[in-house]
Order: structure tokens, then C-alpha cells, then sequence
């Protein structure tokens, strides 16, 4: 198992890192249509690469996300409640939105497919085929519904979920 863990965590951490690195080829992007702009160049399709790397940094960033506590939980109704059920809307919690997860990602490749399927491409300049930016959502959303099973499987286990909060509470400071 602890094989298994440590993938799992490696997977995490990746998709973090692939999200950061998105995140610098947007400012890249930016920078080189600046540029391009002050040379009188032109750099077709730059905006829509940003936006597939927006996107891209979005959906790698759910599973890391998630694991550092960053998502929006209702954590004032989970501690208001005794622990018994606490578990219970934790288990609730996580396994719909393993379910609704899991449903995106399936119905997202099936896009992905038919964009594959009928040589789909960007409007602009570019024409860039629109199932290699498309097939980030469907990694990304993937990498969530299994980070969602692996803290519903772990509260089964060993009574709480895995989700380790990192962030500093301001208390409105």
C-alpha cells in the first residue's frame, strides 16, 4: 500500500507542478505577443493558447488543490456536529463529489473524442486541433475523482479524510 500512497502523493504534487508551469506559459505568452506587438510582428493565436493553459492550470490544479485543503469546504457545519456525524456528511460529502467528478471526466473524454472524431479546430489564426487543449480537462478531471475516492477510501479506513490544511486563517485581521 505504501507504493500506492506514495503514487498517489507523487501524482498530486505533479499535477501542482504542471499547474504552476501553465501558469508561467501564460506570462511567457504574454510576454511574447508584447513583444511582438512593439516589433510589429504578429503572434497568431497566442491569446487562445493562454486561455488553453488557463484552463490547463485550472484543471491540474483540482487534485493538488484539494489535498492542501484549498477548496471551499463548509467546515463551520462540520465542526458543529458530533464526531459520528461529521463522518457521515464527510463520507457524503466525498462520495458525491467523487460521483459528479467521475461523470465530468467520463462525458469530457466523449468531447474530446468527437472534437478528435471530426478534426475540431480553434477559430483563430491557428486552427490548433481543439482535442489537445480539450484532453487537459479530462487529465484534470480524472486526477480529481481519484483524489476524491482516495479521501473517501482513506475516511473508510482510518475514520478521517487526508486533506491537510497549509493556509493561514486571517480572522478578518
Amino acid at each position: 500500500m505504501s507504493a500506492l500512497r506514495k503514487t498517489l502523493d507523487f501524482l498530486y504534487a505533479l499535477s501542482g507542478v504542471l499547474a504552476a508551469l501553465c501558469l508561467i506559459s501564460i506570462l511567457s505568452l504574454i510576454v511574447l505577443q508584447m513583444l511582438a506587438r512593439w516589433t510589429g510582428e504578429v503572434f497568431p493565436g497566442a491569446p487562445n493558447y493562454a486561455g488553453y493553459a488557463m484552463a490547463a492550470a485550472s484543471f491540474f490544479a483540482f487534485a493538488n488543490a484539494l489535498g492542501r485543503g484549498a477548496h471551499i469546504r463548509v467546515s463551520i457545519l462540520l465542526n458543529a456536529v458530533p464526531k459520528r456525524a461529521k463522518w457521515v456528511l464527510e463520507v457524503w460529502c466525498f462520495g458525491l463529489a467523487a460521483a459528479i467528478a467521475a461523470y465530468f471526466t467520463y462525458y469530457a473524454y466523449y468531447f474530446v473524442y468527437w472534437s478528435w472524431k471530426f478534426n475540431d479546430v480553434s477559430q483563430g489564426q491557428d486552427a490548433a486541433p481543439l482535442w489537445i487543449p480539450q484532453s487537459v480537462m479530462v487529465a484534470g478531471g480524472a486526477l480529481l475523482t481519484i483524489a476524491l475516492l482516495d479521501n473517501l477510501v482513506h475516511l473508510f479506513l482510518r475514520g478521517e479524510h487526508r486533506i491537510v490544511r497549509d493556509t493561514v486563517e486571517s480572522h478578518g485581521e
